[in-house]
């Protein structure tokens, strides 16, 4: 399973607690970082943003470059007192076929970017506005509280949080998965059968 467009669709059916699980617990970002809308789910090939404090002159930027499909994903340098997403720039990544935004750190416009559709996960709202020098990198390595994070990773995010997927794991990542996603459909049989979750996992 290689072709990135199938690796896309069977992740985006996948819940993120069961991918994060399946690849040995590992990939999930801060807990802090949610969808500003609870609806709200994305699934897509990272591309990577670097930035300096404050400034989101390089999201503009990721914009410009990222391919359709592409998931936008940012660490501002630990800084959160500013909106550095907003309304123009979720109109600016529609256009281009960009899939949604995973930031760590806060955007604002929540109700302009609901209504546009665009996911955006991100660590809260902030009307604060950011300057534009622009200094950092896009698509180098980054780190997001401790999970590694390479241009063109997968990236999957849904109401309880994002997980990041190795590229060289997709596959498993899907495989495990599913394994994963069979063995709770029976355990759910046998809950509804009258069992309780002690005799299930031979807890007494």
């Amino acid at each position: 399973m290689t072709d990135r467009s199938t690796i896309i669709e069977q992740l985006a059916k996948l819940p993120t607690a069961t991918i994060h699980e399946a690849i040995d617990k590992e990939g999930a970002l801060p807990s802090a970082i949610k969808p500003i809308n609870i609806s709200m789910t994305l699934c897509g090939t990272a591309f990577t943003i670097d930035s300096m404090p404050g400034d989101n002159l390089l999201l503009h930027r990721a914009v410009a470059q990222a391919k359709a499909g592409d998931i936008l994903i940012a660490k501002m340098s630990n800084y959160y007192e500013a909106g550095y997403w907003g309304e123009i720039l979720s109109i600016a990544a529609i256009e281009r076929g960009i899939m949604g935004l995973v930031i760590d750190a806060c955007v604002r416009d929540a109700d302009p970017i609901e209504k546009l559709g665009f996911p955006v996960f991100s660590r809260g709202l902030c009307i604060r506005g950011t300057t534009k020098h622009g200094k950092g990198t896009l698509n180098t390595p980054i780190m997001i509280g401790d999970v590694l994070i390479n241009a063109g990773d997968y990236i999957v995010g849904d109401r309880d949080g994002v997980v990041v997927v190795p590229a060289d794991r997709a596959s498993e990542a899907i495989e495990k998965s599913i394994a994963r996603e069979e063995i709770e459909a029976k355990t759910f049989e046998q809950l509804r059968s009258g069992k309780t979750t002690l005799e299930i996992y031979g807890w007494d």
